[in-house]
């Protein structure tokens, strides 16, 4: 397992939020996999040099992620919803109108609706935001 997010509870004892482990090499919306997602203690920063929750590299259709490991539950998955929309939107060849036009902000929003609509990510979860 490469790595698992977890937050500390009362006790202080681990509690599995998310398997990173089930979202790779796994086929999204037919052409992209997450092939690598890291935690990261360390602060990370957007392209202009903002704050940022995560990271996203695009090579080919393969994304490689970094995230912060201090993220709750709802924001890691909001996190996870953004960052794929976002990386399928710039590495499709012919990405829908209803996208192209998002800004940090658009997409921030399009995470929050997928995370109220469906849930907590998953892979089915994540094809099912990529269809529309």
């Amino acid at each position: 397992m490469l790595f698992d997010f977890y937050r500390g509870n009362s006790q202080s004892q681990p509690i599995i939020v998310i398997n990173a482990d089930s979202f790779l090499n796994k086929q999204l919306s037919g052409v992209f996999f997450i092939v690598e997602i890291e935690s990261t203690h360390e602060p990370l920063e957007d392209a202009l040099g903002r704050e940022a929750l995560a990271q996203t590299r695009i090579v080919g259709r393969e994304f490689r992620l970094v995230i912060r490991s201090d993220l709750s539950e709802e924001e890691l998955s909001i996190t996870l919803y953004h960052e794929i929309l976002e990386a399928a939107t710039v590495a499709s060849d012919h990405s829908p109108e209803s996208v192209l036009d998002l800004n940090e902000a658009g997409f921030e929003a399009a995470a929050h609706r997928a995370n109220q609509r469906w849930g907590e990510v998953s892979v089915e979860n994540l094809n099912r935001m990529l269809q529309f």
